[in-house]
C-alpha cells in the first residue's frame, strides 16, 4: 500500500524527452494519486506555434501557467496529491506553481509543491524527440530542444530534486519516492 502524500503536488519537470509524462504517470499509479500533463492544458495556439518550430514566447507561457497552478490549488485544496509533468525551465515559472500553495511566501521555496527535474544530455533527448516525431506521438519537435535547453535554470537554493533521466523509469520513481522532498514532515529523517 502506498504512503498517505496528503496536500502535495509534485512536479515533474524537464525539457521535452526527458520522460515527464512517462515518469509523472507512473508516480501518480505508485502514490495512488492524480496525475496532470501540462501539455494537455497548452491552448491550441501554443500547439500550433511548437509544432512550427516556433518557440513560445512568455506571453504564451504565464496564462499557461497560472492555469497550472489554478489546477494544483484545486487538486491540492482538499488535502489530496497531485503529480503534475510540467516544463517548468525557470525559476519564476516555478514561482508561479509553487503559489498554487496560498501560504506560500515568494522567494522562499517553501511550498507544498515540490520539484523533480528528468535531466539527460541533449543527444539522448534529441534521439527521444525524434523518435516520438516519427510515431506521430507529439507536437514538439526535436529542433526547439535547445531554446528549451536555453531556458532551463535551476536554483541549489530552491531545492529541486535531480535525477537521471536515462536510468529505467521505476528506478526513477523509486528514487522520488525515497526522497525526502515528498515525505510528509511526520516521516523524514531527522
Amino acid at each position: 500500500m502506498a504512503p498517505d502524500w496528503k496536500g502535495k503536488a509534485i512536479v515533474i519537470m524537464g525539457v521535452s524527452g526527458a520522460g515527464k509524462s512517462t515518469i509523472g504517470q507512473m508516480l501518480g499509479e505508485a502514490l495512488k494519486c492524480c496525475y496532470i500533463d501540462a501539455d494537455d492544458y497548452h491552448p491550441q495556439a501554443n500547439r500550433e506555434k511548437m509544432r512550427n518550430g516556433i518557440p513560445l514566447s512568455e506571453e504564451d507561457r504565464i496564462p499557461w501557467l497560472e492555469t497550472l497552478r489554478d489546477a494544483l490549488r484545486r487538486s491540492t485544496g482538499n488535502g489530496g496529491t497531485v503529480i503534475l509533468g510540467c516544463s517548468a525551465l525557470q525559476k519564476h515559472y516555478r514561482e508561479i506553481l509553487r503559489s498554487a500553495d496560498p501560504s506560500y511566501e515568494p522567494g522562499s521555496y517553501i511550498s507544498i509543491v515540490k520539484f523533480v527535474l528528468l535531466h539527460a544530455q541533449a543527444d539522448v533527448l534529441a534521439a527521444r524527440l525524434e523518435k516520438r516525431a516519427a510515431e506521430g506521438k507529439h507536437f514538439m519537435p526535436a529542433k526547439l530542444l535547445q531554446s528549451q535547453m536555453d531556458l532551463l535554470h535551476i536554483d541549489e537554493s530552491e531545492g529541486v530534486l535531480k535525477v537521471d533521466a536515462t536510468l529505467e523509469p521505476q528506478a526513477i520513481v523509486n528514487i522520488i519516492i525515497q526522497a525526502s522532498i515528498i515525505k510528509p514532515q511526520s516521516q523524514r529523517s531527522p
